[in-house]
């Protein structure tokens, strides 16, 4: 499982954090932290984080991107990870999708805790009075008018990320102003949903690769039997035009046999006519002579 939390400071953010790995046995992975580890292990990039800010410089997206991508890649995150403090701006959110997508790995869920601001410092100033009266240190962040600017330039810069991972369906809004415990239910709960739906569409996809190899299978079948019932057809059709090659030339050479007789009769015929009318007209003149010799005498 993947998950960015999202909120303004003293949203409550670390506290729910803390209670998703404990559960889940997710990492959780700050920025802050993932600096400073890159920096003391001088891994290339953690090389070029120190150099930048020792020379009082920001760090660039690319290199936090950076030291993400090395920090997903070691074996505790394998089971996935709840980003703290990344992405803080659209580029950064954008810079992500990218490196997620290199990777082959989906962003779950981004868990927005909306709140109150005006409740929020009304919390904070009372949770300041409580720690001053236990005699506790107040942490610069903690302080009311700290936190005023924090606010604005989470206003500035990060909420922004509310629409951009909402059009990626991806936003998953919880109130945070209920009680710790109401907020972990709600966390959970959405979760689950978030889950299951994966699971479903886990499921969808293997039944549509199945169901792709099962037709795959079929038209390879049909090819097969297709192709065996082409060759078949082929192989009694050559054998019928031989067939019918050797009795249209049997035919022929007893047409031609046929012709020559037919042929020889009428030559004959033709003989015999011509010899009885030569024969009429010899029979007719000697008739006429023996008539001629008769009446002499």
């Amino acid at each position: 499982m993947r998950l960015i939390l999202l909120g303004p400071p003293g949203a409550g953010k670390g506290t729910q954090a803390q209670r998703l790995v404990q559960k889940h046995g997710l990492v959780q992975l700050s920025t802050g932290d993932m600096l400073r580890a890159a920096v003391a292990a001088q891994t290339p990039i953690g090389l070029q984080a120190k150099e930048l800010m020792a020379s009082g410089q920001l760090v660039p997206d690319e290199v936090v991107v950076g030291i993400i991508a090395d920090r997903i890649e070691q074996p505790d995150a394998k089971n996935g990870f709840i980003l703290d403090g990344f992405p803080r701006t659209v580029p950064q959110a954008e810079a992500l999708d990218g490196l997620l997508k290199k990777k082959k790995l989906n962003l779950d869920a981004v868990i927005e805790l909306r709140v109150n601001e005006s409740a929020l410092l009304h919390r904070v100033e009372k949770r300041v009075v409580e720690m001053l009266a236990r005699g506790e240190n107040v942490r610069e962040d903690d302080k009311p008018e700290v936190l005023s600017k924090r606010l604005h330039a989470y206003r500035e810069q990060t909420e922004p990320l509310v629409h951009y991972y909402s059009e990626k369906r991806k936003l998953l809004t919880i109130d945070g102003m209920m009680t710790i415990e109401e907020v972990t239910a709600e966390i959970e709960r959405v979760l689950a949903a978030v889950i299951a739906a994966d699971k479903s569409a886990d499921s969808a996809k293997a039944a549509r690769r199945k169901s792709a190899a099962k037709t795959g299978k079929a038209a390879g079948t049909a090819k097969k039997a297709t192709k065996k019932a082409a060759g078949q057809s082929a192989k009694k059709t050559t054998k019928k035009a031989k067939k019918g090659t050797r009795t249209a030339s049997k035919s022929a050479k007893k047409g031609s046999a046929g012709s020559a007789r037919r042929g020889a009769a009428v030559k004959v015929r033709t003989k015999a006519r011509r010899a009885g009318k030569v024969a009429k007209k010899t029979a007719k003149k000697a008739v006429k002579a023996v008539k001629r010799l008769t009446k002499r005498g």
